[in-house]
């Protein structure tokens, strides 16, 4: 375990932002996280780096989690408990999943980002939200060390949501995950347009797990930039949710506009859409541009500094406000 000087923390984020940390860690194991708690305060946490926007340097201690491990809990006829390391890559855990016929998170392929952040973020995708298939997750306290485990109940689960970027925000450090995922008899969720239309394009009609995996990869790479090509931290707004009022306000004036009812009472708009509308779908302001396959996308196109993407963030959201008087919210972290 050695902390590094002024570390550069361009590999370590999506976006690609070359920032440096006054100092940095990288931890394999619980217990060297505890004794850097212990001796160091304030540090700032650092996974994989998908769902951020550095704006400045950090003038703190960054620990880097690299913890690995997948392994099975407990099992019954119908279910695994399979708990993931909070260092693991999301992606490949899915594909890890798939592998041993686990359902259940099949639509959440291709997530950018590792285990530990799903839970903060309640990653969603096609339908399908972590929260679905929680069981629990291990953290530790950062003020003092302590470990505690989080049930679903306490996690607060909502859109793109969580008691972690909320009443608790920064106090803890998640270590690990447990899922509760099907053996067999697999709840399938292919309701959403676009994976329909890519499993008849592969004429697939009685599709498995591992079907529906592909549908979701392909649809997603044929969408969204790979971060490895050009920065980027996948959607960077949330999906606004309109109340019954709202919405028949919204689509009284905008009768084309898509959108999905997720009950009498509330109806999810696409942010894509309202920026696409805006103008700004394939708009380059120097380095700082939004994607032209995907309005929900900001990129750096080679040297954007974290500011310049995030001024462009803030033109997107009063432009989409003055038009459409609706507000869209960053999904990722603003630092």
């Amino acid at each position: 375990m050695h902390i590094e000087q002024n570390k550069s923390l361009q590999p370590y984020n999506t976006f690609g932002i070359d920032v440096s940390a006054k100092q940095f860690v990288s931890i394999t194991a619980v217990d060297e996280l505890k004794t850097i708690l212990a001796e160091n305060n304030p540090v700032f946490i650092l996974g994989g780096g998908s769902n951020m926007l550095l704006t400045k340097d950090l003038d703190t201690l960054v620990v880097h989690l690299n913890l690995k491990g997948i392994s099975i809990e407990n099992e019954t006829e119908d279910h695994v408990y399979i708990k993931a390391m909070a260092g693991e890559n999301w992606h490949e855990f899915v594909l890890h999943c798939l592998a041993e016929g686990y359902g259940g998170i099949e639509n959440l392929s291709l997530i950018p980002g590792n285990i530990g952040t799903a839970p903060i973020q309640n990653i969603g995708a096609y339908g399908v939200e972590l929260k679905d298939v929680f069981e629990s997750c291990r953290a530790v306290e950062i003020e003092t060390g302590k470990e505690r485990t989080f049930t679903k109940d306490e996690c607060h689960f909502g859109y793109r949501d969580s008691i972690f970027k909320n009443e608790a925000k920064g106090k803890y450090c998640i270590v690990s995950v447990t899922l509760q995922l099907t053996k067999k008899n697999h709840e399938l969720h292919t309701s959403y347009g676009a994976i329909q239309d890519e499993l008849k394009k592969r004429n697939i009609s009685s599709p498995t797990i591992q079907d529906i995996s592909k549908a979701v990869i392909s649809i997603r790479q044929s969408k969204l930039p790979n971060p490895k090509e050009i920065g980027n931290s996948g959607s960077f707004f949330k999906n606004p949710v309109l109340n019954a009022e709202a919405f028949r306000e919204f689509k009284s004036n905008y009768p084309e506009a898509p959108y999905y009812e997720l009950s009498d009472a509330e109806y999810k708009v696409p942010a894509g859409w309202l920026i696409e509308q805006a103008g700004f779908k394939g708009k380059r302001f120097g380095d700082a541009g939004v994607h032209d396959k995907q309005a929900l996308v900001l990129v750096n196109h080679g040297n954007a500094s974290g500011e310049e993407l995030w001024n462009l963030a803030l033109q997107i959201q009063k432009k989409v406000r003055e038009q459409f008087g609706i507000y869209i919210e960053p999904e990722v972290n603003i630092l």
